[in-house]
């Protein structure tokens, strides 16, 4: 078991079209988005998470793992505090040897 980080991959909060904007500005969140788990376990495909905040079955989240970085992930599924979510690309071999003897 292990910390991580996750946040939306798309969050889309508007409820109805808007016209395109340039703006010459970064609107880079900070983080703000980002919550706090735990993987429970892992493999090359996907990941078992104890979250402290809800995910819904269906959402893209990026998950920030460590020594790893960032690997897109589809929930497919979640109870309250609980998620599984299956990798959008397996992770590599390499990537996989670091983090399974942390679970």
């Amino acid at each position: 078991m292990f910390a991580a980080e996750f946040e939306p991959a798309h969050p889309d909060t508007r409820r109805s079209p808007r016209a395109t904007t340039a703006l010459d500005a970064d609107l880079d969140r900070g983080g703000l988005a980002r919550a706090l788990c735990r993987v429970l376990d892992i493999s090359v495909q996907g990941a078992r998470l104890q979250t402290y905040t809800s995910l819904s079955r269906g959402s893209r989240i990026l998950l920030r793992l460590p020594q790893v970085g960032e690997v897109a992930a589809d929930v497919v599924w979640a109870t309250d505090f609980a998620a599984g979510c299956q990798f959008q690309t397996p992770l590599a071999p390499e990537a996989f040897e670091i983090l399974a003897p942390l679970t």
